[in-house]
């Protein structure tokens, strides 16, 4: 097998959520460059649409809001029934933190980003990873939120973490399947969800001088370690987190 082969993905299948646009996008994007074919799910169908129009014929936009258990089922079923099997899952669905101290949470704001990040990648992997035949690897996006906390941030530490915590569990349950579980772990990413924060006179400001690398990351910063981890370069490597944040961990 050639350098080259290691990394290639012509002819698996692979399911992203939140494949429409930001970090997902710029991963589902990586993937499709490696030859795989692209299912790109998300809440919004024209996004969607633009999307996979934009990236070729091998990409398949299919609409899911994660968190409702019936949507992800029809999703599992639309990609079999459109293609067949399921190679490769990328969890990447989920929301942005709100910015408050505990005590000003209120319970439902706790709830979206519990059912959305954690809850919504469980339901995932649950059915999808679960159609998985042996080769199969689920790859979890976590954040630096999910290996150290970040200031008011309760519930988005909270949903990182129990995603981190949940994909050590799946890799030791579905090794005997041989499908992989791994986290992918990003820094602060500059899409259009995060722009005006990481442009900010204060905080963004704050948050760059801590970076070491002096940047922040673009979603094609994403791309290599989610090809890498959807690969059969990782092919001994479950239960572990990819950690991508210019050195964000370090300090």
């Amino acid at each position: 097998m050639s350098a080259s082969q290691d990394f290639d993905l012509t002819g698996k299948v692979c399911v992203v959520t939140g494949g429409g646009r930001g970090i997902g996008r710029g991963m589902a994007e990586g993937l499709y460059r490696h030859g795989a074919t692209v299912v790109i799910s998300g809440r919004g169908m024209a996004t969607l649409e633009e999307t996979a129009k934009a990236m070729g014929d091998r990409a398949i936009p299919v609409a899911c809001d994660v968190s409702k258990e019936d949507q992800v089922i029809a999703l599992r079923d639309a990609v079999l029934q459109r293609c067949g099997k399921i190679d490769v899952l990328v969890n990447n669905a989920g929301v942005d933190p709100i910015f408050k101290v505990a005590e000003k949470t209120a319970l439902d704001e706790w709830q979206h980003i519990i059912d959305i990040n954690l809850t919504g990648t469980f339901l995932c992997c649950k059915y999808i990873g679960g159609a998985m035949g042996e080769g199969g690897s689920v790859i979890n996006v976590s954040s630096v939120a999910g290996h150290g906390g970040l200031p008011r941030s309760v519930p988005y530490c909270a949903s990182k973490g129990g995603v981190e915590m949940m994909t050590k569990a799946l890799a030791i349950d579905w090794a005997s399947r041989g499908v992989r579980a791994n986290t992918l772990a990003p820094g602060w990413v500059d899409t259009e969800l995060t722009h005006n924060l990481l442009t900010h006179d204060v905080h963004g400001k704050r948050m760059l001088e801590r970076t070491p690398l002096g940047r922040f990351a673009t979603p094609r910063d994403m791309a290599g370690g989610v090809v890498f981890l959807a690969s059969d370069a990782s092919a001994f490597m479950t239960g572990q987190s990819l950690v991508i944040d210019g050195g964000w961990g370090a300090e």
